[in-house]
């Protein structure tokens, strides 16, 4: 069994270099929410030292609030907005002799074309123009059965170090529990989702899901102590990352 194991870079945090070796692929913020031309270069220069895949971690234009809040753009401007962003790392890899594999939307961005149509169809329409790039998505989501109708390439993706709702969305981070820290209580989170399919929840439950790529969020304080607890675990029940 194999699975993708991805987290979020060129953020400003400091920590890509630690993370970098033990992921697959990762999501590179594209200047708007964090990060800069001169943080995504150095991003895929660490990509291409490790063989992990490139990505796109487009946002909403809010550096003040990391990219985390909800916004109301226009259409147009939205499906704009994300072109540029995504067109920024994928030059910018082409620059440095590697491609761009996938586009991942950041934070609230992220969050809200889970559920809602007009956002996932900016998402969607701004994928368009990248047709040989993947877009990772939410599994049972507005925008993973949107992306499909329309022909883009999806891969589910799972959250090793965040908490459920029974309805597949997140926790919100307003609440204290949205996030998990505990790098042995997020290995058996993780790996339940990829074996058995399931993820509990907030409320005990267990729900289906469907993992093709599992995420550590950079700026979690423990995402090295995670990733390096995820190699083990994984190792140990036989999954492979790549």
């Amino acid at each position: 069994m194999t699975i993708d194991l991805n987290a979020d870079l060129g953020e400003g945090v400091g920590n890509d270099a630690q993370l970098m070796p033990f992921l697959s692929s990762c999501n590179i913020a594209c200047g708007v929410h964090a990060g800069g031309t001169d943080t995504i270069a150095d991003t895929i220069g660490l990509a291409i030292l490790h063989n992990v895949k490139i990505g796109a971690h487009p946002s909403f234009p809010d550096r003040n609030n990391f990219g985390r809040k909800e916004m109301e753009l226009p259409q147009q401007e939205l499906v704009a907005t994300i072109i540029d962003q995504v067109e920024l790392v994928k030059n910018t890899a082409e620059n440095l002799g590697t491609q761009l594999h996938h586009v991942k939307p950041h934070g609230a961005l992220y969050n809200m074309a889970a559920h809602r149509a007009d956002i996932a169809f900016a998402i969607v329409s701004a994928m368009h123009e990248f047709k040989s790039t993947a877009l990772y998505v939410p599994f049972g989501s507005v925008i993973a059965a949107l992306a499909k109708r329309e022909g883009i390439t999806i891969c589910y993706e799972a959250f090793a170090d965040r908490n459920y709702n029974d309805d597949l969305t997140l926790v919100s981070r307003k609440n204290e529990n949205a996030m998990l820290h505990d790098p042995t209580v997020i290995a058996a989170h993780a790996i339940r989702m990829i074996r058995e399919r399931k993820v509990k929840t907030i409320n005990g439950n267990f729900v289906p899901i469907e993992a093709e790529t599992i995420c550590i969020h950079g700026d979690n304080p423990y995402a090295v102590e995670i990733a390096q607890q995820l190699h083990s675990k994984f190792g140990e029940v036989a999954i492979t990352i790549g």
